[in-house]
């Protein structure tokens, strides 16, 4: 009777927890989409520094909706005439700031309507004028009129740059989400045919030739939505590394190296940042981009990429198949380009002297700057001084130079003198921090950099046994769920890529909505286990790695020859009791793993909430720490084969360490802001350990310690029960040379005869 009872009350409370979560769940989806009245009144107010953050958040996203005309909002056209920037400098921290931002903007700056780069010194003197200014506002009221006053006014890029920074780093914008940077500017994420097809759909408003659709595969739904298939377009192939097209060219891969910018500008240095451990999680980073990038090639049989040597022709060309928002197509770089020319002589000279003195001071252990400061670099402890010098970020005092390893690499690369150093000029794929991914050669450019770190960890004494150990707890088991790849696929929302008409001003809302199904490398959920035995109640940090077992060439490796193609793919710290502790670690919670972003359109139209669904939206800390940093997971595992690819898990079980912190780094102020990459916020050992340096096979292994063999399988779409978001009912299977995959390519079954044609058929005609 009294077990009833409790099972019984039981039922009771996990009732209304269930009443209680539904209603939440109503209200989310109820507030969703805020009215548009209030918003306008909001602004109308004096004072926004009390609104709370989803308000804020939706205040963001209109100053950023249709970025490339004027604001269709009439209250932020209000703001901006009314908010005089040059009456209002007590409301900044530091006055100088707008003084000097008004002496540019008098003097000149990128015109609207011109393209922003990244690598353009003048440009980024200016935008950085910007970020200051938006920095610098005391409060959120200040900050979000001085964004009106300059929404129309600064260069469309130059913006976006500027108050996604501001963003980022103001202390009253926690929790913000902006819209992801492939909503905001579509046409850097996107094939240019695809914005073709979509201006064609704008300007007939949906009444094209309905086999003109049938060919291209556009859907025209009745809520005026238009999808557009990426996929049905002419493939732009030049070399091998076409092939990975997919994986660098994803555009949740360059949403997180975006913002992985974002979060440390090169140029940015206040005192919280300067408190970070910046410079080894950007080139930490790095190393785990190729380390991932590395496994996706062996995934199709391709071998390691090697450093970018600029005294060789290059032999990997791009073709890059992106049309840039003023019209112009971003240029190809066909292959077997030469790099050394005679307008290059003095970009080479100037990197082979700074590299020649980042190697330097690696071997002697110093290196003196200009200004006479003498920087130590032996100690471990010391990357951190050593990854600020190797990407320009290490501001000493004096204004001593700081060198931009990577921007004189990009330069080596463009196509002449004068397009590099003309105010304006159309850039190359490698010239923006959202496209640079996609060109194959950036990965060497990485390759380059990172080479310098790992001479640095070569010299640098191999781990001993006690270092490794965690005494008292064991590893028993470690083992995952089967490993399954597959492609699906996704809708992007690129609307914002088109104009609105007078109409549609007036509306304030596109009558259609342009929609690109893009194809992209998914894995089904899987869970990692892990016995561990503990003799005591002691807390602990849990690394787990994913990398190859075999080469390119079907070589079995050793440990050493892969510990740099490692991925860490979730770190931890869990409070181990003691006896037995099984750990069960779902792929969706590993450590900054983010899912799908849902449609920040759906912010503005109800009718797409009630169509599409509201989504996953719910601004939590978590959610909003994963949106900045989080590396897309359905990512995680490379694409595999077939028949199962063999690589390997490894799981090491560490005590938490606090006792090695840097002089430089400070573990609560990356707490505080919220960028916690890897185990930065877990504990000070170097990032990557215990693969940073190399190992000694008699020393290495240790009961906290275990590494096991894995299977990744990939599974066709013709052989995948239901894909997701895709209604293969009327599909047939068709091979081509239009998709990433030949073997792999839906088509309507009503053309099976046009377009289906044996043999003996094409032989008569």
């Amino acid at each position: 009777m009294i077990a009833d009872g409790k099972h019984q009350s039981l039922r009771i409370r996990l009732s209304m927890k269930f009443l209680l979560l539904a209603a939440a769940l109503v209200a989310s989806a109820s507030a969703l989409v805020m009215n548009d009245d209030k918003i306008k009144m909001l602004i109308g107010k004096e004072h926004l520094d009390n609104l709370d953050i989803k308000t804020k958040e939706m205040l963001m996203m209109r100053l950023l909706n249709h970025m490339m005309q004027p604001t269709m909002y009439r209250d932020i056209k209000d703001c901006a005439r009314e908010f005089v920037l040059e009456d209002h400098l007590d409301k900044f921290i530091k006055p100088d700031v707008v003084r000097f931002f008004m002496d540019t903007y008098k003097m000149g700056m990128l015109p609207r309507g011109e393209v922003f780069v990244h690598t353009s010194r003048k440009q980024m003197e200016q935008a950085i004028t910007v970020v200051k200014m938006l920095y610098f506002a005391k409060d959120f009221d200040t900050f979000f009129r001085t964004c009106c006053w300059l929404r129309d006014r600064v260069n469309e890029g130059m913006f976006v740059y500027s108050v996604t920074v501001a963003v980022m780093h103001r202390d009253d914008c926690k929790g913000i989400i902006l819209p992801a940077p492939y909503e905001i500017c579509p046409n850097f994420f996107v094939n240019s045919d695809v914005i073709h097809k979509a201006y064609m759909m704008k300007m007939k408003k949906g009444m094209i030739d309905p086999m003109l659709l049938d060919y291209y595969n556009i859907k025209l739904t009745d809520k005026n939505v238009a999808i557009i298939d990426s996929r049905k377009g002419v493939r732009h192939t030049l070399t091998d590394e076409d092939r990975l097209a997919y994986f660098r060219e994803d555009i949740d891969l360059n949403t997180y190296f975006y913002y992985l910018h974002m979060d440390y500008p090169s140029w940015m240095i206040t005192e919280k940042m300067d408190k970070e451990r910046r410079g080894e999680v950007m080139m930490y980073s790095f190393q785990q981009l190729l380390a991932r990038y590395t496994l996706e090639r062996l995934s199709h049989e391709m071998c390691n990429i090697k450093p970018l040597m600029l005294s060789k022709t290059l032999k990997t060309g791009y073709w890059p198949k992106i049309r840039l928002t003023n019209g112009e197509e971003m240029p190809v770089r066909m292959n077997h380009k030469v790099l050394l020319t005679e307008d290059k002589v003095d970009i080479k000279r100037r990197i082979d002297d700074i590299e020649r003195m980042i190697r330097d001071a690696i071997l002697t252990g110093k290196l003196e700057m200009r200004d006479g400061t003498v920087l130590k670099i032996k100690k471990p402890e010391d990357i951190e001084t050593l990854c600020r010098l190797i990407l320009g970020t290490l501001h000493m005092k004096d204004d001593a130079k700081v060198y931009h390893l990577m921007t004189l690499l990009k330069k080596m690369i463009t196509y002449n003198k004068y397009n590099v150093n003309t105010y304006t000029y159309i850039p190359t794929a490698l010239d923006m921090v959202q496209t640079c991914l996609r060109d194959p050669v950036f990965w060497m450019l990485m390759k380059r950099m990172t080479d310098n770190v790992v001479l640095f960890k070569k010299l640098l004494p191999a781990y001993t046994r006690d270092e490794l150990d965690f005494p008292g707890v064991k590893v028993e088991n470690f083992m995952t769920d089967k490993l399954v790849t597959f492609f699906d696929e996704m809708d992007m929302d690129i609307t914002n890529a088109l104009y609105l008409d007078e109409a549609e001003m007036k509306k304030e809302k596109s009558d259609m909505l342009m929609v690109a199904r893009q194809r992209r490398l998914n894995h089904h959920n899987f869970k990692l286990t892990i016995d561990v035995v503990s003799d005591k109640t002691v807390d602990a940090v849990v690394r787990v790695f994913l990398g190859p077992k075999y080469d390119c060439m079907g070589k079995l490796m050793d440990i050493n020859d892969k510990r740099l193609d490692m991925v860490e793919i979730d770190s931890f710290i869990y409070k181990l009791e003691t006896g037995k502790n099984t750990i069960v670690r779902d792929s969706m919670e590993m450590h900054n793993m983010i899912g799908d972003r849902t449609w920040t359109r759906k912010m503005f139209d109800r009718s797409l909430v009630e169509t599409l669904g509201s989504g996953d939206h719910t601004v939590t800390e978590a959610w909003w720490h994963r949106a900045r940093t989080g590396f897309p997971h359905r990512m995680l595992l490379p694409m595999g084969r077939r028949g199962g690819m063999p690589m390997q898990m490894f799981v090491i079980v560490t005590p938490v360490v606090k006792d090695k912190l840097m002089n430089l780094v400070d573990m609560d102020t990356m707490r505080d802001r919220k960028v916690c990459r890897f185990t930065v916020c877990m504990d000070t050992l170097p990032l990557g350990f215990p693969f940073d340096r190399e190992i000694r096979m008699a020393h290495f292994f240790t009961n906290n310690m275990k590494m096991t063999d894995v299977m990744i399988f990939h599974k066709d779409m013709d052989t995948m029960n239901g894909s997701k978001m895709m209604d293969m009912t009327h599909m047939v299977m068709k091979r081509d040379d239009l998709t990433y995959m030949d073997h792999d390519m839906l088509v309507k079954s009503r053309f099976r005869d046009a377009f289906l044609m044996d043999d003996d058929h094409m032989t008569r005609m």
